[in-house]
């Protein structure tokens, strides 16, 4: 079955997931996954279904008729056979005390070896004991074949005592 990645942007509220799911479940569609977010009061999400062809089109329109809630995007997917292309994966656990620029860094490092970002989670909260704020930053990458991982390892290390971070890359 076809899939798509279909982008929800809106102001929170009780039922935005709901209404999402009616129109997936209502047309024969299947919630393959999901990240979904409230940040700021903004609730944000990235949606992955698949759907018979025939009724693609009338769930895609159901779900654009949420527009007035939601600004919605619906963009076609790639088949598992190219998503399986991915033959290397970099997992990058980041701890640092917060200052702007450090997703900049990382993912300039990873974009030079030219990884390809699957995952990125980051958070900001309160250092407990030292006072201040701790940014926290979760990566999951994927290259494909020839790349040379220790080289990105490398460099990850050598941007991490530059910048006085903890980077554990798995």
């Amino acid at each position: 079955m076809p899939r798509y990645v279909i982008t929800l942007v809106g102001e929170d509220r009780s039922g935005l997931v709901s209404a999402v799911a009616d129109a997936v479940s209502a047309h024969g569609g299947n919630w393959e996954g999901s990240q979904l977010a409230e940040r700021a009061g903004v609730f944000a999400g990235v949606v992955e279904i698949s759907v018979a062809d025939e009724s693609a089109q009338t769930l895609l329109g159901a779900l654009l008729a949420l527009d007035e809630t939601l600004t919605v995007t619906a963009l076609s997917g790639v088949g598992a056979s190219a998503a399986n292309r991915q033959v290397s994966s970099l997992v990058i656990s980041l701890v640092a005390n917060d200052r702007p620029g450090i997703v900049r860094d990382v993912s300039a490092v990873l974009a030079a070896h030219e990884l390809s970002i699957d995952d990125l989670s980051t958070e900001v909260r309160e250092a407990a004991m030292a006072g201040g704020r701790i940014f926290e930053a979760s990566v999951l990458a994927h290259t494909a074949a020839g790349t040379d991982l220790s080289r990105v390892k490398e460099d990850l290390e050598k941007l991490a005592a530059e910048l006085q971070v903890e980077i554990a890359i798995g």
